[in-house]
């Protein structure tokens, strides 16, 4: 049990230590989403994606030769 003590005193007090060592800079929200200045995104492609190819359909399938049997 004092070991449970111990750990919670240790982590307040790096969180405080924390806290009080970056003052406001300290950003609370978790992920912003698209209102996050500071995300960077990765550049355009310089040329569209190539359309994809149109699908073939298939071919019909053949009766099978029922005189050859």
């Amino acid at each position: 049990m004092w070991k449970i003590l111990v750990a919670f005193i240790v982590f307040a007090g790096a969180a405080l230590f924390l806290i009080f060592k970056a003052g406001d800079k300290v950003d609370m929200q978790g992920e912003a989403g698209a209102h996050n200045p500071t995300e960077v995104h990765a550049a355009p492609a310089s040329e569209p994606a190539a359309a994809p190819a149109p699908v073939a359909a298939p071919a019909p399938a053949s009766a099978p030769d029922s005189a050859s049997k």
